[in-house]
C-alpha cells in the first residue's frame, strides 16, 4: 500500500517481507521488495489481464478512448448548456444565452469557444440522473442506478465503466496502464469495486510535475514531485534487470515442480511489469516537457488546462480512459454551487461563473487538437457532473445558489467519430423535469461501450458469485451512431 491509496495494489502477491525457497535474504527478499515498492505505482496487473482477455477473445484493439472531464460537484444545467432566457430572473439565472454555430442552438455566453465549434458537439440536456448523488460519486460514472453508497450500502461495488473497459478491453498499448484517474479525493472516482482492483485506476497526481492548488482553487506557488516513476533508494534500471535475471535464476528451479504452468506465466507477467515500470513510453507520457512551448501555452497554466494536456498525451501514447476530477476542493466538490452564505463554493455568479470561461478553454482546446492530430475521432471527450441544479435560485439561505437537482441534468460530447452538431432531448419550460427522449445512465454506459468495441452482453461477477450485465436498462444513443 502507498499513502492516499487505502487498497492493495497488483503486486501483493510477491509478498516483499516473507522469506521464502531458498531464503538468501539479502537479495531476495530486497528484489521482492523493490517490486512491491515499485508496484505502488498503482499499475493495475495489466499484462495479465490484457492476455486472459485475448485469451477468451475479449479484447478488441480498436485505437479508441475516452477522456472524460468530471465537474465533480454537479454543474447547474440552466446556467450552461440549458439556458431559460424567457423565464423569471430566479429561474433563468444571472448569464445570458449566446448563439452558437448550430442554427437555433443557444447556450451561456460564457461558452464562446463551444459555441464556435458547436458543429463539432453534441449536448445532451434529458439526462436522468434521480438516482445519482455524490461523496462518492458513482452512479454516473458506472452506469448502474444502484451504485450510490449513501443509499445503498454495497454501491461502491459497482464497477466504474472505465474499469470495465480495463477489464474487457484493456489499453491500446501495452506499456501503459488502460484507466488513468487525476484526482482529488476518493470520493470523486468511481472505481472497480466487484470487476477487481487490478482494474483501479492508475492514480496520476504525482506522475508529473503539476502546479499545487489550495481548496478554493489559488495556486499556492508550489508543484507536485512528479516522482511516481522514480525508483526506491539507490536502485538504478540496470540494478533492477540484474535482480530480474537474478530472481527468474532461482525461479527456474522451481519451475521443475511446477505442473500447472502458474510459474512461467508469473515470469512472463513479472519481466512485462519491469519493462513497463522502468520503461520510457509510460514515463514520456507525463513528461509536460516534451510538448512545445506554443503547445502548452494554448493549454494553459492552469492546472486543470495541464491536466488536459497530459490526458491528451495518454491517449495518444496507448491509455484507454483518463478521467480527470475537476475540482479544488475535497469534499462534494467545486461545481456543488449551493451559494450558502460562508460556504466555500459560492453560488452561481461567485461560484459557477469563474469556472466557465476554464471549462470552455480546456475543452475546445483538446478537442481542437485532436482533430488537428487525426485523432478526434478515436478519442471520445465527454464532459458532466453527477447531477443537475434547482430550478429557482437562492436555496439554503443564499442569494443566487442552486441546490442538488436530481431530476435532469445536461453533458457535451465531442470526438469518438460520432454524429455531432446537434442537441438531444429537452426539459420542461423551467429546467425542472425531463420533458422528451431521457437518456439514462445506462444509455451512457452503453454509448462508451459501443465506441471502445466493448460487447454489450458481457458480464462481471460480483461478490456473491452472481453474474451481472455490464449494461443495465440501457442501449447506445442511436442518435450519436
Amino acid at each position: 500500500m502507498f499513502a492516499g491509496h487505502s487498497h492493495q495494489h497488483a503486486f501483493n502477491s510477491f509478498q516483499p517481507t516473507t522469506p521464502e525457497g531458498l531464503v538468501l535474504k539479502s537479495r531476495r527478499n530486497m528484489l521482492k521488495a523493490s517490486m512491491a515498492g515499485l508496484a505502488g505505482l498503482s499499475l493495475p496487473g495489466l499484462m495479465q489481464r490484457k492476455a486472459e482477455a485475448a485469451k477468451s477473445g475479449e479484447y478488441i484493439a480498436n485505437g479508441k478512448s475516452v477522456i472524460l472531464l468530471w465537474m465533480t460537484g454537479g454543474a447547474s444545467h440552466i446556467d450552461t448548456w440549458d439556458m431559460k432566457p424567457d423565464r423569471p430572473d430566479n429561474n433563468r439565472g444571472p448569464f445570458s444565452p449566446v448563439a452558437t454555430k448550430v442554427p437555433c442552438v443557444h447556450i451561456c455566453e460564457h461558452f464562446p469557444l463551444q459555441a464556435a465549434m458547436q458543429d463539432k458537439i453534441t449536448i445532451i440536456r434529458s439526462v436522468d440522473c434521480r438516482h445519482s448523488n455524490h461523496e462518492p460519486n458513482m452512479v454516473m460514472q458506472t452506469g448502474f442506478a444502484g451504485a450510490a453508497p449513501r443509499s445503498n450500502r454495497k454501491g461502491d461495488r459497482f464497477p466504474s465503466i472505465a474499469s470495465l473497459c480495463s477489464k474487457f478491453r484493456g489499453s491500446n498499448d501495452a506499456s501503459m496502464p488502460p484507466y488513468v484517474a487525476f484526482m482529488k479525493n476518493h470520493s470523486h472516482i468511481a472505481f472497480a469495486g466487484d470487476a477487481g482492483k487490478k482494474h483501479d485506476p492508475f492514480i496520476a497526481n504525482d506522475a508529473a510535475r503539476l502546479p499545487i492548488y489550495d481548496l478554493l482553487g489559488n495556486d499556492t506557488g508550489n508543484k507536485s514531485s512528479g516522482n511516481r516513476f522514480a525508483l526506491p533508494g539507490q536502485l538504478s534500471h540496470e540494478r533492477i534487470r540484474n535482480r530480474q535475471e537474478l530472481v527468474s535464476g532461482f525461479d527456474r528451479l522451481r519451475k521443475e515442480i511446477d505442473q500447472s504452468g502458474s510459474m512461467a506465466s508469473l515470469d512472463t507477467y513479472r519481466q512485462q511489469a519491469v519493462d513497463l515500470l522502468i520503461g520510457q513510453k509510460a514515463q514520456a507520457a507525463f513528461d509536460l516537457e516534451q510538448e512545445t512551448a506554443d503547445m502548452r501555452e494554448r493549454y494553459g497554466d492552469h492546472l486543470w488546462c495541464q491536466q488536459t494536456l497530459l490526458a491528451r498525451r495518454l491517449v495518444e501514447a496507448g491509455t484507454s480512459f483518463v478521467t480527470l476530477d475537476l475540482s479544488y476542493h475535497s469534499a462534494s466538490g467545486t461545481w456543488d454551487n449551493h451559494g450558502i452564505p460562508g460556504g466555500v463554493y459560492g453560488g452561481i455568479s461567485k461560484g459557477l461563473k469563474p469556472l466557465l470561461p476554464l471549462f470552455d478553454r480546456l475543452f475546445t482546446t483538446l478537442v481542437s487538437d485532436l482533430e488537428e492530430r487525426g485523432k478526434l475521432d478515436d478519442v471520445l471527450v465527454i464532459g458532466m457532473g453527477e447531477f443537475g441544479r434547482t430550478p429557482n435560485m437562492g436555496t439554503q439561505g443564499s442569494q443566487d445558489g442552486r441546490n442538488h437537482w436530481q431530476n435532469c441534468m445536461s453533458m457535451v460530447m465531442a470526438g469518438g467519430g460520432l454524429n455531432h452538431g446537434q442537441v438531444i432531448g429537452a426539459t420542461e419550460q423551467d429546467g425542472g423535469n425531463i420533458l422528451e427522449r431521457p437518456v439514462t445512465p445506462g444509455d451512457l454506459a452503453a454509448t462508451i461501450y459501443k465506441h471502445m468495441g466493448v460487447p454489450l452482453h458481457e458480464h462481471y461477477i460480483d461478490g456473491s458469485g452472481r453474474p451481472n450485465f455490464i449494461v443495465e436498462n440501457g442501449a447506445p444513443i442511436a442518435e450519436l451512431f
